[in-house]
């Protein structure tokens, strides 16, 4: 075989690979188009009774939003109650959270940090005092605002036998810039053309760090929140996979978070995912991919959730870097040659980053026609960040590739978007 032969070869083999691996979500979103207005008409047997709870560094200026939100709901007050973990923080967060009915704990240890250790914390006290009398918990961030049918909706679905519940997450800040609004795209794409056709399909959804549910019944089975990685929400998804356990999708119940504004913030953030999307394939590809063999609901969760947490940007960068070299050595080939491999390799490279921007670019379009009445941001706003929502994720390359190699550690994101829900933006 000549070295043309190969690089086309090659390049060919990955493209199908990579459209194989991923059709289904194809799927998902004529799905998500066509059953787009489903309504969920179950009425819950039991009004249950929740905590909520937050992990808070630092958010002075956002948890009361947060906690008079919650106050707020539409579901009877004594079934709710709210817990903080004021984590290794250096500001009023406690006080704060104390005086709008919140009961706070403060955590200090700068051995253990992130959100999946202050969470794993709470739940060890609630056992020792013997509150953990519940029968979910809620988990929030601190900078979330949460539709005041939230709790009754999550209800709704839980009551259906779910092991957790996720949420329809929106932004309080789509508008800021085109960073801001790259995330709410991601989020409400996830919602849309994932969550809410996984869960009319009967296959498990995935949690996303924040608004979602799980049941007492989960944290005595694991005896607390184990899951302590850089990405503790997708970890805590593979393991459901894994065990069979279900997660459903609440598409009423809406939840509203603060983006970052900053590059410097979000490739912190985002360095911080990457890192974890690899630890968990380093942990779990191995029993997902068992998992894909088991067949039925369970077979399809663990392929789903092994798509989802396969390092699929990483690939492509390692194939554009194994046409450069290809590229680089092609000059030792007679000037023919030489030339006809430039132009596959080029033009290989050429394509897939145009295809890649086209792809998102249509993605980014469905997903803000879809969700138009659900983004509180002005119309040329809309419409203008669909074009930079492929940039945005374009920045996703340089950052899987510093993940694979850089030390990566938990930092705190501080928030000051301080909105009730009521406010136009």
């Amino acid at each position: 075989m000549t070295l043309l032969e190969f690089v086309k070869s090659l390049n060919l083999a990955i493209v199908i690979l990579f459209t194989l691996l991923y059709l289904y979500q194809g799927f998902y979103i004529v799905v998500g188009l066509v059953r787009r207005r489903w309504t969920d008409r179950y009425q819950p047997k039991k009004l249950h009774r929740f905590a909520a709870i937050v992990s808070a560094r630092n958010e002075e200026a956002v948890i009361g939003e947060l906690l008079e939100s919650l106050q707020r709901q539409n579901y009877p007050q004594e079934l709710l109650d709210l817990y903080v973990v004021a984590d290794n923080c250096t500001d009023n967060t406690a006080a704060t959270a104390c005086q709008a009915g919140a009961f706070v704990y403060e955590r200090f240890d700068q051995k253990h940090k992130g959100k999946g250790y202050a969470i794993d914390y709470l739940f060890r006290r609630l056992k020792e005092e013997r509150k953990d009398v519940y029968d979910g918990y809620f988990v929030f961030d601190a900078d979330n605002l949460v539709d005041p049918n939230f709790v009754s909706e999550m209800n709704r679905t839980f009551d259906r036998g779910y092991d957790a519940v996720t949420c329809y997450r929106n932004s309080k800040n789509f508008g800021s810039n085109w960073i801001s609004a790259g995330y709410s795209i991601w989020f409400l794409r996830e919602a849309r053309f994932l969550n809410f056709p996984r869960t009319l399909l009967g296959t498990n959804c995935h949690v996303s760090g924040t608004g979602f549910l799980v049941s007492a019944q989960v944290i005595r089975d694991n005896g607390g929140w184990p899951f302590h990685l850089l990405t503790e929400d997708i970890q805590f998804s593979v393991d459901c996979a894994i065990k069979g356990r279900r997660i459903g999708y609440c598409d009423k119940a809406v939840v509203y978070d603060e983006q970052p504004t900053t590059f410097r913030q979000s490739w912190d953030q985002r360095l911080r995912w990457s890192k974890g999307f690899y630890q968990v394939d380093r942990k779990y590809a191995l029993p997902l991919l068992r998992g894909c063999f088991r067949g039925g609901r369970r077979g399809l969760s663990c392929y789903d959730m092994f798509a989802t947490v396969a390092p699929g940007m990483l690939l492509t960068v390692i194939l554009f870097l194994l046409n450069g070299v290809i590229l680089a050595a092609c000059f030792t080939q007679p000037p023919y040659w030489a030339q006809r491999i430039v132009d596959v390799t080029l033009g290989f490279i050429a394509s897939n980053l145009w295809n890649f921007y086209v792809g998102l670019l249509a993605y980014g379009m469905l997903t803000v026609a879809s969700e138009w009445r659900h983004i509180d941001a002005a119309p040329m706003q809309k419409i203008g960040y669909v074009f930079t929502f492929p940039i945005f994720m374009f920045t996703y390359i340089p950052i899987s590739v510093v993940a694979l190699v850089r030390r990566v550690e938990w930092k705190p994101i501080y928030h000051t978007a301080t909105k009730k829900l009521h406010e136009p933006s």
